[in-house]
């Protein structure tokens, strides 16, 4: 004798026979979810391209934390909202790349973004509290 086991209206109905003091057990197949193949290209242009903002960053931090001057200087532009003078003192600190500036009264935030064949692939972000 053969037990219908069919939890599934979708899926076609697979037959048991119950062995002896056995409950009958359903099987389903497992449908497994293709995906697709793995491509590392983007993803290792990705980490050396983050490098270069790794890079740029230590050089903003090593300025930052050298210089006193500098460090009050941009406090100082932040805090009277000169935003382009507070753009040039970073950009002064010999950064390579292009950064975004955004400070507020606790601190600065400086966001660095990078690209591989015209895909935006990286974002650097820092915070930098002075309050």
């Amino acid at each position: 004798m053969y037990y219908v086991c069919y939890p599934y209206p979708d899926r076609n109905p697979v037959y048991f026979q119950p062995a002896w003091g056995y409950p009958v057990q359903s099987y389903q197949p497992s449908f497994r979810q293709q995906y697709p193949d793995v491509d590392p290209d983007l993803f290792f242009q990705s980490a050396g391209v983050f490098k270069k903002l790794m890079a740029d960053a230590s050089i903003i931090l090593n300025k930052l934390s050298e210089d006193e001057d500098l460090a009050y200087e941009i406090m100082d532009a932040a805090q009277k909202n000169q935003a382009t003078r507070v753009k040039e003192l970073i950009k002064s600190t010999g950064v390579h790349g292009d950064v975004d500036v955004d400070f507020n009264p606790d601190g600065l935030n400086l966001e660095m973004h990078s690209k591989v064949e015209d895909t935006e692939c990286c974002k650097l972000s820092m915070a930098l509290r002075w309050r």
